[in-house]
């Protein structure tokens, strides 16, 4: 393709077959969540779609990368779509992170009768004790224990930050046209994260089964799952992602000049790796 040309795709149906997946996917999640009994078939369905939707989608712009189809221009494009999806990204865990800084700094402590809440401590809860983590007034989320910092999390975070290593290694690898040593790293990649998902599954069943801290677990087991359980599948997407992009390897697919698929996906891994470093200090140590 010529460098001034910029390459348009046309008739493109992968837009309105995931707007549709996404829909029935609320629709469904919706229903399910309050009991429906078409809400499991309508998330399932609409999971389905969407999972269609990317691999028919992805599968367009591979053939349309390997054709040489794209150029400079194109090439341009992607990154800055993919540095602002990494954005959006960030604020998705800022404002998980914002949740958890408001509830310890400043809820909790106006719960326990500081500042403007001291009224409200001594009428409704005046033996409430402003401690973090807590169960919320009343103790309305039970009993319950903490995980220590210091154990298999801080396994899970050097597991992390080892993938993070050898997913650079391989880019190294890919950059200096070593086929074999490329696939080593990101099979060993893989591994990590698939290695990191399961002791984070058995962190979750030891949780629940044997420390009493569940969803249920006032606003400190809300944050501590719904942080660590988003960040959980968003090493599951890098990890199906990992495993696209090694088989695209196998079979050739990059050269040492034009890689930025690859590029991509190491970027998302990077910063699973970064957001996992605040989650483990600001959700397990401090």
């Amino acid at each position: 393709m010529a460098q001034g040309t910029y390459y348009v795709p046309h008739s493109a149906k992968w837009p309105i077959v995931g707007s549709i997946g996404l829909f029935l996917l609320a629709i469904g999640a919706a229903n399910w969540l309050n009991g429906g009994p078409t809400g499991p078939w309508f998330f399932a369905a609409g999971g389905g779609i969407i999972i269609l939707m990317l691999f028919g989608w992805f599968g367009d712009v591979i053939r349309e990368s390997e054709g040489g189809m794209y150029n400079s221009a194109v090439d341009t494009s992607f990154r800055q779509g993919m540095i602002w999806f990494i954005f959006s990204e960030v604020m998705f865990f800022a404002a998980f992170f914002g949740a958890l800084f408001y509830a310890r700094m400043f809820a909790v402590p106006w719960l326990g009768g500081e500042g403007t809440g001291a009224m409200t401590n001594e009428l409704l809860w005046p033996d409430y004790e402003a401690t973090w983590p807590t169960h919320g007034p009343g103790e309305l989320g039970g009993d319950f224990q903490t995980i220590p910092g210091f154990g298999l999390p801080l396994l899970n975070t050097l597991i992390l930050l080892t993938s993070g290593i050898t997913i650079t290694l391989a880019h190294w690898a890919l950059k200096r046209a070593q086929r074999g040593l490329l696939i080593f790293w990101m099979i060993a990649t893989i591994l990590l994260g698939v290695i990191f998902l399961f002791i984070q599954g058995y962190e979750y069943v030891h949780a629940y089964r044997d420390l009493g801290l569940t969803l249920g677990s006032g606003i400190y087991g809300s944050t501590f799952f719904m942080l660590t359980g988003f960040h959980g599948l968003h090493v599951t997407l890098g990890a199906i992602m990992l495993i696209v992009i090694t088989i695209r390897c196998a079979y050739g697919h990059f050269s040492k000049e034009n890689h930025f698929g690859f590029e991509a996906v190491a970027w998302y891994w990077h910063f699973v790796d970064v957001v996992w470093l605040a989650l483990f200090l600001f959700v397990y140590v401090i």
